[in-house]
């Protein structure tokens, strides 16, 4: 793990960059104390990898198998109240 100065890291950092990009760690300090940590983004390896860390986190949850063939011909939930709906909409108007 390499440690740099701001005032270094400015002058240098494509340099700096260069070595995150390789794997390695970058310690951004500032007055003798850290202040950030420049460190590679990994990128999962497949959607299915990708799939099982949202799953874990609790983001989703994987299906254990095929749709039923009359899946699409089923009644829908009722949803008397409209609150799906509103649930919808007030996500579109705060956003993510």
């Amino acid at each position: 793990m390499k440690t740099t100065t701001v005032s270094k890291l400015k002058a240098s950092l494509s340099g700096y960059l260069k070595r995150v990009k390789a794997g390695n760690e970058v310690i951004v300090t500032e007055r003798g104390k850290p202040v950030a940590k420049l460190v590679p983004i990994t990128q999962p390896e497949s959607m299915s990898e990708r799939l099982r860390e949202m799953e874990k986190e609790g983001l989703v949850t994987i299906g254990t198998g095929k749709l039923p063939k009359d899946f699409w011909n089923m009644p829908r939930p009722k949803d008397p109240k409209g609150l799906v709906l509103k649930a919808v909409l007030e996500e579109r108007e705060d956003g993510w």
